[in-house]
């Protein structure tokens, strides 16, 4: 699990990739205990050290994935022209029947595919219906700590069904079909806030660097009571808070339409907007909603890939990043944005910044996205001591082979990481001085068994679901049909192609 691998470790004669550096230059790391102690060319080596080469390669700190969902990856290439609205209408059907046995094994194939791409911690919002469970969140915890991920583990939660947060949808429902969607409800809020905090005062994985927080999944499915509730449990317990905020055009309009006043407005004025808070998405916030999480030193998870995929629009991370916000980089869960590869979205991170204008000087630049995917990420989660190679950081380490053809030749560093490795040049990964993946290889699971085990419960799972399939069959057209018709009301920003001036 992660955590500390004692002794001394002399990483010796990579080169070591600094944004402040065109190309990386060599250096040597002396980790000890877990921890990195010094990082300088041709440094002495401990008698008792044990000397790591990493000649030929490149070493970055782990990638930090600042949201995901560990309960999709049962239901990875379930979705193609999905918007966000399908997603959420068909998550009895991705997700129901579940075992204990099944909720670990989600996470764990996500946490698996994280730790073969470099991700070294995450946070995850896991869903478990209609309540969370402490043994549910456990067994989630128990994936990440399985496979030696560092997690952020938050409950995903609300009280409200989809059909009632999007004003007029429950209504647009064929009478015959109405009651059959509503079947499958949250439990109460005030049963799941009592969830949350036995979940919250049992947590047991302080030790693996496991932290638990809450997850209020959307504002509007939310009562006010109960986002006020989450935010109290917050307080108590020390934990973080993270929400899908403004993720899509009819999320923000919808909000405007109950609160008069923007999502993020509406949430400050409950008191939830501050440092622990993180929004997810952000894609439809004024100006005035960045400057608000500036100010209260709130972040934003930015996950262009599900962005992309979901039909969402475009973020304003120039924007964002002007105006002082935090901005960590997420994948999104499986479900909804298929991979769970950080490179990839720091990638698709930059070109959605560059698409949005012409003038260069409106775009972020690689050295700007790799920060936000490794310490925007890490202060997201809450973390202050991963997300970068230095003293005092946990050795939470990436090896890249310099051989690949990623890296022939070695031109610039922070370029080529964003624009242009893909998981591919990747060699060993280790987290707090321990190698998870070494050659390649994951050594803390075993990944054919996994493998077993995932064909195995799509079997069952596809034929325990069925019914749920066949409701959402029926309930798709009045979905695909009526959000985006609703969406189509003008609102304060525009974050799509087809909304700009010809």
């Amino acid at each position: 699990m992660a955590g500390i691998e004692k002794g001394r470790i002399l990483i010796r004669g990579g080169r070591v990739a600094d944004p402040a550096s065109r190309r990386a230059e060599p250096a040597d790391i002396l980790v000890e205990d877990g921890v990195i102690r010094a990082v300088g060319a041709w440094l002495p080596a401990p008698t008792d050290a044990r000397v790591e080469d990493a000649s030929g390669m490149l070493l970055h700190p782990g990638l930090v994935n600042a949201h995901t969902h560990g309960h999709g990856g049962l239901a990875r290439g379930l979705a193609d022209k999905w918007t966000l609205e399908l997603l959420l209408a068909a998550a009895p059907w991705m997700g129901g029947g579940r075992s204990l046995a099944d909720k670990k094994l989600s996470a764990q194939l996500c946490a698996a595919e994280m730790a073969l791409k470099g991700v070294t911690a995450a946070y995850d919002l896991y869903a478990e219906a209609p309540l969370p469970t402490r043994e549910g969140m456990d067994a989630a915890a128990e994936a990440y700590a399985e496979v030696g991920l560092r997690a952020v583990i938050a409950p995903m939660v609300a009280d409200r069904t989809v059909w009632e947060a999007v004003p007029g949808l429950r209504d647009a429902l064929p009478d015959s079909l109405r009651a059959r969607a509503e079947a499958a409800r949250p439990a109460p809020g005030e049963a799941t806030l009592a969830a949350m905090a036995d979940i919250l005062k049992h947590w047991r994985w302080g030790a693996a660097d496991i932290r638990p927080a809450l997850a209020p999944t959307i504002p509007l499915h939310c009562a006010d009571d109960f986002l006020c509730g989450c935010g109290r449990l917050a307080t108590e317990y020390g934990a973080p808070v993270q929400s899908h905020v403004a993720e899509s055009k009819l999320q923000a309009l919808a909000g405007m339409q109950r609160y008069g006043r923007t999502l993020v407005q509406h949430l400050d004025a409950l008191g939830l907007i501050g440092p622990r808070f993180s929004a997810a998405h952000g894609i439809w916030l004024t100006d005035d909603d960045f400057r608000v999480m500036a100010e209260r030193g709130a972040a934003i998870a930015h996950n262009p890939g599900s962005n992309m995929r979901l039909g969402n629009g475009m973020f304003r991370l120039r924007r964002a990043l002007d105006l002082g916000v935090t901005v960590g980089i997420g994948t999104d869960g499986v479900s909804s944005s298929d991979t769970s590869n950080m490179y990839e979205a720091m990638r698709a991170a930059f070109q959605l910044s560059a698409v949005q204008g012409p003038d260069p000087a409106g775009w972020v630049s690689a050295e700007e996205v790799w920060r936000a995917g490794t310490q925007g990420s890490a202060r997201t989660l809450g973390f202050e001591d991963i997300g970068a190679i230095a003293p005092g950081m946990k050795a939470d380490i990436v090896f890249l082979d310099l051989s690949h053809p990623n890296w022939m030749p070695l031109n610039g560093t922070m370029n080529q990481l964003v624009h242009t490795e893909d998981a591919n040049a990747l060699r060993h990964v280790m987290v707090g001085g321990r190698f998870i993946v070494r050659d390649r290889r994951l050594l803390t699971v075993d990944l054919a068994k996994l493998a077993r085990e995932a064909e195995e419960a799509r079997a069952r799972l596809e034929a325990l679901n069925a019914g749920k399939r066949d409701l959402f069959a029926l309930l798709e057209p009045v979905v695909r049909s009526f959000c985006p018709a609703f969406a189509r009301q003008p609102y304060a920003v525009r974050r799509y192609l087809c909304d700009a001036p010809a």
